[in-house]
């Protein structure tokens, strides 16, 4: 038992260095890249505003057409933490809670102080964390957590014998409440997030809240993994009461698993791109898209489709910015729209296509999220809502530069060899 403890000790002590993380990690992407992919494959072309795309879409991904649904955009930390804590402190049944990234500070104090305190009254409170998402978590914070009958539960914990997942990695984003309310995006527990994006060193951030039938395909998600991660399964009345019509929106929760063989954000971008008339506005921090996403783009353009990118300006992994740029020239010259935000660090992952269809969540548009973590978004089939965030969009085009194709093209002799260099890890990032 001492043996165990202390190579568990030492492991831990690995991965809060991130120079002996990377080592670690590095051994396993020799293993990784051998795992499959998406495969390439044609999509329907289906106009995204025909009746038929959803029940097209609805047919390959596996994700339920609901209808009856609330759906409230939350834009950074300023709306997205008050909406959470006065949830969770207004719980009397029960609360899952699935993160990537808790750390310290203000936010995540905040959320533990409201789930302890729910938790010490009586209700059934379940937490998961990543296993390298939450290596910045306080060990007291947990305990603070467990001492007030929470349950606390690690997916895929970093420990000897791990390496073979340490690649994989649950990057979903789900609160359900009572499961009645639920949130998701890609938001964290992290001081990160305060603010309303707009400055430096701060994280701009699109997340939702929604009520409806939709949430128990939310509350699936976060039971799917806390299976896996404890052996346990929810369920019953306090985890999936009866759902009524909370709004008229559609909606459906789309599910990445590719360790269960599952790509449907792969397929979402790609059917959503193919199926695009007139524009497609898309956010994303982590653009590395493989051939097939970036041809689909290249193909819409030649349909007459308006396209806008907007990616950070400033991001927190230098080797992806690198990867990203790389790719810009196809893009650019086929009339693609690139913009790099300067407010802040972009951390927002939506997209609205043609005015009347939409998605938020924690994917990227990279191999990491279409081929390797487990993901999760909301798809939004509503002209209000797809208008709504084609209109954060233009606000966020005003705190951004553009990148055009002669100063692109013009970028020094240094970051073409650091793009260089990224060519390797593209399929790991």
């Amino acid at each position: 038992m001492r043996l165990r403890i202390r190579r568990r000790w030492l492991w831990l002590w690995i991965v809060r260095r991130p120079g002996l993380l990377l080592a670690a990690c590095a051994l396993s992407v020799l293993a990784a890249s051998c795992a499959g992919g998406p495969r390439p494959f044609e999509p329907p072309r289906v106009a995204i505003g025909h009746p038929s795309f959803a029940p097209t879409f609805e047919a390959y991904a596996a994700a339920p057409i609901r209808r009856g649904n609330r759906v409230d955009v939350l834009l950074n930390g300023e709306e997205i933490f008050p909406a959470q804590l006065r949830a969770i402190r207004a719980a009397r049944v029960s609360f899952t809670y699935a993160q990537y990234l808790f750390e310290t500070g203000p936010p995540a104090r905040a959320l533990i102080n409201a789930m302890s305190e729910r938790c010490r009254a009586g209700v059934y409170g379940h937490i998961l964390l990543d296993g390298i998402g939450s290596v910045k978590m306080p060990p007291e914070d947990r305990e603070t957590l467990e001492r007030a009958g929470c349950e606390v539960a690690v997916f895929r914990p970093v420990e000897p014998g791990a390496l073979p997942d340490i690649n994989h990695r649950n990057h979903r984003r789900v609160l359900v409440v009572d499961g009645r309310i639920g949130f998701t995006g890609s938001s964290g527990a992290s001081s990160k997030w305060m603010g309303n994006g707009r400055r430096q060193g701060y994280w701009r951030q699109t997340d939702v809240r929604v009520e409806g039938r939709v949430v128990h395909d939310l509350q699936a998600a976060f039971v799917e993994n806390w299976l896996e991660a404890t052996g346990v399964a929810l369920g019953g009345a306090a985890y999936f009461p009866p759902l009524s019509d909370q709004g008229d929106v559609v909606a459906q929760v789309v599910r990445g698993a590719p360790g269960r063989g599952s790509f449907a954000l792969y397929s979402l971008f790609l059917f959503a791109i193919s199926g695009a008339q007139q524009s497609i506005y898309l956010t994303n921090p982590y653009f590395v898209p493989d051939e097939q996403i970036i041809k689909a783009l290249i193909d819409a353009r030649r349909r007459g489709v308006r396209i806008g990118l907007l990616l950070p300006g400033d991001i927190d992994h230098a080797i992806v910015e690198d990867a990203s740029r790389a790719g810009f020239g196809r893009l650019l010259d086929a009339g693609v729209e690139i913009y790099e935000y300067q407010a802040g660090l972009l951390h927002s992952k939506t997209m609205t296509v043609d005015g009347v269809w939409a998605t938020v969540g924690s994917a990227n548009l990279d191999n990491r999220s279409l081929a390797l973590n487990e993901e999760i978004n909301l798809v939004i089939y509503d002209r209000t809502l797809a208008g709504r965030l084609a209109k954060v969009f233009e606000e966020d085009l005003r705190r951004s530069r553009p990148i055009e194709a002669q100063s692109w093209r013009a970028r020094g002799p240094w970051q073409r060899f650091r793009e260089l260099l990224s060519l390797p890890v593209r399929k790991e990032l």
